[in-house]
């Protein structure tokens, strides 16, 4: 009887980690939501992050991509072929953007603050 009440206690262990995992990975994200930043050219635009890994920007060009959380980092992958980085570096974040084909381990294109909004 005894062994019986350890693998109980086992397998209801086991099912508390798991729901424990899986909702802690569908807890909203930190980079979730709108962002204001600045282009290449020095412009204010926004950029919104939803929840289901959807991104859009408020330019002029109907920017609209995905982006997935990797560390402290968002990374965007636009319908322009650009790339841009929101990273936390502190108690601050900055956003990087890098041109359709530039390596994202090399310099960015263009790097501004970026602010959380919402």
């Amino acid at each position: 009887m005894h062994t019986i009440g350890k693998a109980t206690t086992t397998v209801l262990a086991a099912v508390f980690a798991i729901a424990m995992t899986t909702f802690s990975s569908l807890a909203a994200s930190d980079f979730e939501g709108m962002w204001k930043v600045k282009d290449t050219a020095g412009q204010p635009f926004e950029i919104t992050l939803s929840g289901g890994g959807a991104a859009k920007a408020s330019r002029g060009e109907g920017m609209v991509g995905t982006w997935k959380e990797e560390g402290k980092t968002a990374v965007i992958t636009w319908n322009t072929g650009w790339t841009t980085k929101i990273a936390k570096e502190g108690d601050q974040c900055k956003k990087t953007a890098y041109g359709k084909g530039q390596p994202l381990d090399g310099p960015p294109a263009n790097s501004t603050d970026a602010q959380k909004v919402k």
